[in-house]
């Protein structure tokens, strides 16, 4: 593990990931999915063009120097958040700060504040800036609650700047073989994400395992947080935390930015983190299917070489990270 400074002067952390052979990976994922799922196939595939719907991601594959990151983290937000030293952050520098200008970014985390005037919900999904090409492909949403009525709004999110935390995966953007993970009917009590993560971590122990991808959920509702404006009273507890968030049950389909790991190597890391998004304006921070016996999960993954542990909060806590 390796410390650096970046452009932005913050602390910077890179640490290598275990990254198994695709079929091995194939292999793990379609037996811990088959316990918690009747119907699972997970195979070997050329990624899809990716800039089609349902996806519409930024770019057309996530292959190529794959990479996570995470920025800053729960603490900078809970027990309350210090509003005069809101850290902010830029795609570009984290790009940089990841050892791969111009990367493609897909993720969760917060959004800016300042930009949109409240605290929210991002979905990160933006072709960086490099030195050859300057230019930005951005496709980048945000959930918000309704001061109105207390509905969820969903826009797209014109800037490069985010704040608080997130949970990102780099790459080059390219098409490549990726992981294809088709599962229905789901029979056990965990969410997809959660399912793969601890299924990783059975099957590699302390060998940390990171994967970064896109899944689209359908013939399901699902619940899905959406943050509010920032709480004027500590939180001090994860219960303290749910009466906070606004909780609503989407429809599908809702296409969903997923990073995961199976093992922190001591980094303090969000262990998994996904948000999603929609054509029918709805989005936010997925928890789980509602409809067990007809959610249909498909989804394209790729594991990490490395993590990048970005402006870790010096003081922090477990509260908050669900």
């Amino acid at each position: 593990m390796t410390s650096s400074t970046s452009k932005q002067t913050v602390p910077v952390q890179k640490a290598l990931l275990h990254v198994p052979p695709l079929e091995e990976l194939k292999d793990v994922l379609q037996k811990t999915l088959s316990v918690n799922f009747s119907s699972v196939d997970v195979s070997l595939v050329d990624c899809p063009d990716l800039t089609a719907k349902p996806w519409s991601l930024a770019a057309s594959g996530i292959c190529g120097s794959s990479r996570l990151a995470d920025v800053g983290g729960v603490p900078n937000l809970v027990p309350l958040v210090d509003r005069e030293k809101i850290p902010f952050f830029d795609f570009d520098d984290i790009a940089r700060q990841c050892e791969l200008p111009g990367a493609f970014i897909i993720g969760a985390g917060a959004g800016s504040s300042r930009f949109v005037g409240v605290n929210c919900e991002l979905m990160p999904n933006v072709k960086t800036a490099s030195v050859t090409d300057t230019g930005h492909n951005n496709r980048t949403k945000y959930a918000k609650v309704s001061e109105e009525d207390g509905s969820c709004i969903l826009k797209e999110y014109n800037s490069k700047e985010f704040s608080l935390l997130a949970n990102l995966h780099l790459s080059e953007g390219r098409p490549g073989k990726v992981l294809k993970v088709d599962a229905s009917c789901r029979t056990g009590s965990d969410n997809f994400v959660k399912v793969m993560r601890e299924g990783l971590t059975h099957h590699y122990g302390t060998k940390p395992v990171g994967i970064g991808g896109v899944f689209v959920i359908q013939n399901s509702k699902a619940r899905v947080h959406v943050m509010p404006k920032f709480s004027e009273k500590p939180l001090d507890t994860d219960d303290d935390v749910a009466q906070w968030l606004r909780f609503y049950d989407m429809d599908p389909p809702l296409t969903c930015l997923s990073v995961f790991i199976s093992h922190d190597p001591g980094l303090d890391l969000r262990v998994e983190h996904t948000h999603c998004f929609s054509d029918h304006g709805k989005g936010g921070h997925y928890h789980y299917d509602i409809f067990d016996s007809q959610v249909h999960y498909t989804g394209y993954f790729t594991p990490a070489e490395f993590m990048f542990r970005i402006d870790q909060p010096a003081v922090t806590h477990t509260i908050g990270r669900d």
